[in-house]
């Protein structure tokens, strides 16, 4: 049986979940998704420049897993950028 999934607490609403390269022409983009919670990590350790230690404790969970998070929302938007594909922010099931 698997551990169930923290609940993230998510400090802002997004005013835009689609971000598409400009110069592509119209038609289908290959999507990354980014989910809210990878969205809040960003915004919390590069916008509000909060360390991962208080990061962590903003978003009500360990230092370990929103390193992860974090990761794995560098990696999605690192891939968006360099191969030209759209970024859409979700909510997590």
């Amino acid at each position: 049986m698997t551990r169930p999934r923290c609940r993230y607490r998510i400090g802002f609403c997004p005013k835009f979940r689609d971000f598409r390269p400009k110069g592509k022409v119209c038609g289908r983009f290959e999507c990354i998704e980014l989910s809210r919670e990878e969205a809040e990590a960003l915004r919390l350790k590069n916008l509000k420049g909060l360390d991962q230690t208080e990061s962590a404790k903003v978003m009500g969970v360990s230092q370990s897993s929103f390193q992860r998070v974090l990761s794995g929302a560098y990696r999605k938007v690192t891939e968006a950028l360099i191969h030209g594909k759209a970024i859409k922010i979700i909510k997590q099931a």
